[in-house]
């Protein structure tokens, strides 16, 4: 796993911010649509597997908040780029490596458990800082997927709001892989409803204004449901070669 070197699909830098503008785009008429305000959509470029040549690529066409999957990569990157770009944690994330992100991300999108959450409180508070988390709701009930179910989602965000350096803004999910972004549709009004039920508990230490839905394949739709943040990947920067994953 090198950003450095990355094969798989190589875009120029023009079609980075051509495809940039595209899902900009995209998102614009999808919140007409519905009657939304297109600000209220944030797009995470997802830059998993790809090289801080193309994020600069990005950041030049005005993107700043970029979405790992790996926590090396994001050190790596860091390491490069710092607080140039912004940085999000949205893979799954092992309680062991908390410690080496706690500094370098603004936001944790992948909490899908209280062990989990107590780690970030430990190394959080070694930086006297708060860490804004999302809860990861796996809402299709796929066996494959990381996350707390429907029914556990109110108290685990009731939990976690009592840990002092943790503030829960909200829920994520990544719906099921298809070929049809419709058949998603269902799942994100779902996570929307937690979502809206989650901002009336008014619990202490939950703030929920993000709610992160939304991939290539059927951000449109998720827009459409509501969704306040979007992580688009292959969609900026091409497909990637996976064969680079350690």
């Amino acid at each position: 796993m090198t950003p450095e070197k990355t094969e798989g699909v190589e875009l120029t830098p023009e079609e980075i911010r051509e495809n940039l503008d595209c899902i900009e785009e995209n998102v614009k008429r999808a919140c007409q649509r519905t009657g939304r305000d297109p600000q209220e959509v944030t797009i995470c470029a997802v830059s998993k597997l790809k090289p801080v040549e193309d994020i600069r690529a990005a950041m030049s066409a005005g993107q700043k908040l970029f979405g790992e999957n790996y926590v090396q990569e994001i050190q790596q990157k860091y390491e490069i780029l710092g607080n140039e770009a912004e940085w999000h944690m949205i893979g799954h994330l092992q309680r062991n490596k908390v410690k080496y992100i706690i500094d370098k991300v603004t936001l944790i999108h992948s909490v899908d458990s209280l062990p989990l959450a107590e780690q970030i409180e430990k190394e959080a508070a070694k930086h006297g800082k708060v860490m804004d988390v999302l809860l990861e709701v796996n809402i299709a009930g796929e066996e494959s997927k990381w996350g707390f179910t429907a029914e556990e989602t109110e108290e685990a965000a009731k939990t976690i709001g009592t840990l002092p350096h943790v503030r829960v803004r909200g829920l994520m999910t990544s719906a099921p892989y298809t070929e049809d972004a419709e058949t998603n549709r269902v799942h994100f009004r779902n996570l929307r409803r937690l979502f809206d039920q989650l901002k009336n508990d008014s619990f202490p230490g939950v703030e929920p204004e993000i709610l992160s839905m939304g991939m290539t394949g059927d951000y449109v739709v998720a827009v459409e449901e509501g969704s306040t943040m979007v992580r688009v990947g292959t969609g900026i920067f091409g497909a990637r070669d996976y064969s680079k994953k350690n």
